[in-house]
């Protein structure tokens, strides 16, 4: 079974390099920038800017290139660097693999193998912060998290199954929508957290949506309403018809005969 290790440039460390070359495993790490590195890309940044300047839009080159640190690193080490000019200045960035030249050129393995990082840290985020997984005072505005282990792992589950039925949502439901690509705070803020108001006829109930609902139909079709409660029924038998406003459920009894 292949396994590819990636991870930012905090994990580019000799020990842990040499550790993955030993047993097999592959690596695709950032690697933080310096003036060495910023020296080895000079004409391919030079070549970008260019491309910018004359176009009006981002340029980017990459270089596929064999480097080594002064101390720190044991050996030679595949190094990738794009080379980019975005919004009038340099954009720099460096990742280091044992992955082949021959299996993955220089762009794919920077575009397609390592930037799917951002990419998977980005779902994880949303879990995270738009379904509260993570309830730490920075993250909850104040509200501490449980104290024992089993309660946060319960949280934790209850946000992660949130998180699987809102994408769900999302792919089936909301496909041809506006929110087909939306994050699931969007939706959660947008369309699931509204605010309705109920307003009642003699044979039936509308919902009417509010004005800045950004989905709001046109028409909003009528239920069929409970009959008027008998004057010999008890109050206790009266008719409940909730009303949802802002997240709150309130009961409202049906008018009186």
């Amino acid at each position: 079974m292949r396994i590819l290790l990636r991870a930012d440039s905090g994990f580019a460390r000799d020990a842990l390099m040499a550790w993955c070359e030993n047993n097999s495993v592959d690596f695709l790490f950032g690697l933080a920038k310096n003036a060495r590195l910023n020296a080895e890309i000079e004409t391919e940044l030079a070549a970008a800017q260019e491309q910018s300047q004359r176009t009006g839009k981002p340029a980017r080159r990459f270089k596929d290139f064999t480097w080594r640190t002064l101390k720190s690193w044991s050996c030679e080490r595949r190094v990738v660097a794009k080379a980019e000019w975005t919004e009038g200045k340099a954009n720099p960035r460096f990742v280091v693999t044992s992955l082949a030249r021959e299996a993955h050129e220089a762009r794919h393995l920077y575009e397609k193998l390592y930037c799917a990082r951002g990419e998977m840290e980005n779902r994880i985020k949303e879990c995270q912060l738009d379904l509260y997984a993570d309830r730490t005072p920075v993250h909850a505005r104040g509200r501490l998290s449980a104290h024992t282990m089993r309660a946060n792992q319960l949280r934790l589950w209850f946000a992660s199954m949130a998180y699987v039925l809102i994408c769900a949502l999302r792919r089936i439901g909301l496909s041809h929508t506006q929110f087909a690509r939306a994050s699931c705070g969007t939706i959660r803020l947008k369309l699931l957290k509204i605010g309705r108001w109920c307003a009642l006829a003699c044979a039936a109930s509308s919902w009417p949506c509010p004005l800045p609902f950004p989905i709001r139909p046109s028409t909003t079709p009528l239920t069929p309403r409970s009959p008027p409660r008998r004057p010999d029924e008890p109050d206790s038998a009266a008719k409940i018809t909730p009303q949802t406003t802002l997240g709150t459920i309130a009961p409202i009894k049906t008018r009186k005969s």
